[in-house]
């Protein structure tokens, strides 16, 4: 059991550390437009203090060592004594990667040695930042239980702080390690002395081994202030008591120690004391008769000269604690309004609340079947219940794209220092919310796109200055919701694309033939061609003609589409439009020769009867005069029925639909409605066949398939 907490401890860490990492690598690219900006080098810096202070809990000290070289450089700048340009932010860029490294050799290879590529790495760094060529990982001696209670010799001073950490008894329950904290003290200083005692702990008939009964006492030299001692231990500030005393405190701070202890343990924290010459034998002895006489109720004279000096500061110290305690709690709140959970538990709830549609659409087909009109205001409210609990599901499953979208802010800056470009990335819509599952699979499509536009759209300053251009390119990622669906945009003020070029090389590698007639628009959507490239010379970074059309497939395997827009010597826009869940939708549902199909609601503009009065059809060229728009049209039973057949008698509806810049009709048989649609995926017989995305399960057991929108507009529109 204490394995299994202990595992969800470090997934907890690693995810939080992952965060952190992240929020370091936007500070630092922000910082580079204002490097004075003090809130955010704080940032920085606490982010880097909290994976060291974390990392030093669970043991992992190579990430306590590098970072706290990172760490100290950082704290130098928050100081004004280092300046944070161009060549620091970049080593500083490389040292969060390298920490990231560390990260996953702790989590997932924590019993294997360091690698050497990974040590020197780090040593490069840490020569880096600190100008120190002799630097040398620092040997680390194991903490046992026999030297719990050790003195180095070597490091005898008085000048040292002295630590009192009195553990609470539900200490072990809440994760915390006592000996995590020694072992982080070692590598930040010298322990002079340690001291364990229980005092709290009960007889053997009531000792609970999940219970904590520790208390230390350290003698402890360190070039740490106060505040960097307090925070070694602020990830256990609520778990245990603690009291730290200056160096050459007045000796009533050292005698204060003694308060509540046995005469056993009182020996022998003065036996401790006296080693590390904190304290005199006289001091000793005179505390010994304090205690005496406190037992005896007089009060000692000590104490009472003591009380008389801090009575007036008592007074500041307790306005100045309840100053903190108010501005910790304003920061606590909206922080406790948050919960982590589970991704996998997030999308069981979604499977789960998806068969709870099919079985509310089952029970309002029996409501109406058997004309159940006592259960009928029943099942209505049921069902605007699970309608509510749907919409609620999906929500919380709905993340910002602006994090994804911060996440290429890095990209462009090292792409453009290798291609000594100047190129700076803005970001619009970031808000803009999108179904988790969307997000994660659409970061390596736009990953390839903008470093395309990288490299082939924007041009080198030089060539932008010729061209009357600001020396500095832009690429903007915008992103806003538009029916039902997101729509995210990559634009480039780069050269445009070049449409001969295109074009030339399409016939020359066979995509089409010299008597082609494309619009403009099928010409640039050409570059997603499988081995079509205009660039004369390939790179590492693109030119070979491969991965874009990968990136088009896995567009449009989200049910999404992508499309290119450009203006020559201005600039290159590409489109990407994806609908907002993969999971439940509003869907509308038709039927043609006796099949239901599903057509997502958000892309349904109108339906009108298919008749000589309200429409002119042309049966031979496939389009439909709809008041005045030439609108073409698809059967669904010619395309999905091989005994499909026009039947004038037959009454039919037109469904207009459109998908981005493209509209279309389909010809139904009847129209059934609204219709709640939980998406399951095609089963091999259907998974291959065009015009198809999904399957649903309707209240009957029937299953109704989903259309492929943009898939038949397309073949529509190739009738015409």
């Amino acid at each position: 059991m204490k394995d299994l907490d202990l595992d969800s401890a470090i997934e907890t860490f690693a995810e939080e550390a992952q965060e952190l990492l992240i929020e370091m690598e936007n500070a630092l690219l922000a910082l580079e437009v204002t490097p004075d900006d003090s809130e955010m080098i704080n940032s920085l810096f606490r982010a880097m203090h909290t994976i060291k202070g974390s990392s030093g809990l669970f043991g992992f000290n190579v990430i306590v060592e590098f970072t706290h070289e990172a760490e100290t450089i950082l704290d130098q700048v928050r100081n004004n004594e280092k300046t944070l340009d161009y060549t620091l932010i970049s080593v500083l860029l490389d040292c969060k990667d390298h920490t990231a490294s560390l990260l996953a050799h702790c989590i997932n290879s924590s019993e294997e040695e360091l690698s050497e590529e990974l040590k020197n790495i780090g040593n490069d760094l840490i020569v880096k930042i600190t100008g120190n060529t002799d630097f040398q990982n620092p040997e680390h001696i194991p903490l046992t239980e026999a030297n719990l209670k050790s003195i180095d010799e070597d490091a005898q001073s008085t000048n040292c702080w002295f630590i009192s950490l009195a553990f609470k008894i539900d200490a072990f329950r809440m994760g915390v390690d006592p000996l995590s904290f020694i072992r982080y003290m070692k590598s930040n200083g010298v322990i002079q002395a340690i001291l364990l005692l229980t005092p709290s702990m009960p007889e053997s008939e009531n000792f609970d081994p999940e219970s904590c009964y520790l208390e230390y006492k350290i003698a402890y030299k360190t070039d740490f202030d106060k505040k960097a001692i307090e925070d070694i231990f602020e990830f256990a500030s609520d778990d245990c008591d603690i009291d730290i005393v200056a160096p050459n405190s007045q000796v009533e701070k050292y005698i204060a120690l003694f308060d509540g202890l046995s005469d056993d343990h009182v020996q022998l924290l003065s036996d401790m004391l006296l080693e590390v010459g904190m304290l005199t034998k006289a001091d000793i002895s005179n505390a010994i008769i304090q205690r005496k006489s406190s037992i005896s109720g007089e009060e000692p004279l000590v104490e009472h000269l003591a009380a008389q000096q801090v009575e007036v500061a008592q007074h500041e110290l307790v306005d100045d604690n309840l100053q903190k305690q108010t501005t910790t709690k304003k920061q606590v709140a909206p922080e406790s309004n948050y919960i982590r959970v589970d991704s996998a538990k997030l999308g069981h709830l979604i499977n789960l609340v998806g068969e709870l549609v099919i079985s509310g659409a089952a029970i309002n087909l029996m409501v109406e079947r058997h004309g159940l009109l006592e259960v009928e205001e029943v099942a209505e409210t049921m069902g605007t219940l699970v309608s509510d609990i749907r919409d609620t599901a999906l929500d919380l499953r709905m993340v910002p794209i602006g994090e994804t979208f911060s996440r290429f802010r890095r990209v462009v800056r090292d792409i453009s220092k290798e291609l000594n470009k100047d190129i700076q990335l803005t970001i619009t819509g970031g808000e803009t919310e999108l179904d988790k599952t969307v997000v994660e699979k659409i970061n390596d499509p736009l990953t390839h796109l903008i470093r395309n536009s990288l490299d082939h759209g924007i041009e080198t300053p030089e060539q932008r200055l010729v061209s009357g251009k600001d020396p500095k390119g832009n690429i903007q990622l915008n992103a806003y919701h538009e029916s039902g669906h997101i729509v995210i945009q990559i634009i480039d003020d780069g050269a445009g694309l070049n449409t001969e070029k295109i074009l030339t090389k399409a016939i020359k590698n066979g995509l089409i033939s010299e008597e082609h007639n494309l619009t403009e628009q099928e010409t640039y959507n050409l570059i997603f061609a499988a081995g079509l490239s205009t660039k004369a010379q390939a790179t590492d970074l693109s030119g070979r003609g491969v991965g874009m059309d990968v990136v088009k497939k896995n567009i449009e395997s989200l049910r999404g589409s992508v499309n290119v827009g450009s203006v020559p010597g201005q600039g290159t826009t590409i489109t990407i439009q994806l609908p907002l869940t993969l999971a439940i939708i509003d869907g509308f549902m038709v039927e043609a020769s006796n099949e239901r199909y599903i057509i997502p609601l958000s892309m349904v503009e109108e339906c009108v009867e298919m008749n000589a009065s309200k429409c002119d059809v042309n049966d031979v060229s496939h389009y439909v005069n709809l008041r005045g728009e030439a609108l073409p049209y698809l059967r669904l039973s010619d395309y999905f029925s091989e005994t499909g057949s026009i039947t004038k008698e037959k009454r039919e509806s037109l469904v207009v639909v459109r998908f981005g810049q493209r509209k279309a009709g389909f010809v139904v048989d009847k129209l059934h409605g609204e219709h709640q649609t939980v998406i399951k995926p095609l089963g091999k017989v259907f998974e291959k066949m065009a015009g198809l995305t999904g399957a649903t399960v309707l209240g009957d057991g029937n299953v109704a398939l989903i259309l492929d929108v943009q898939g038949l507009i397309k073949k529509a529109t190739s009738k015409v």
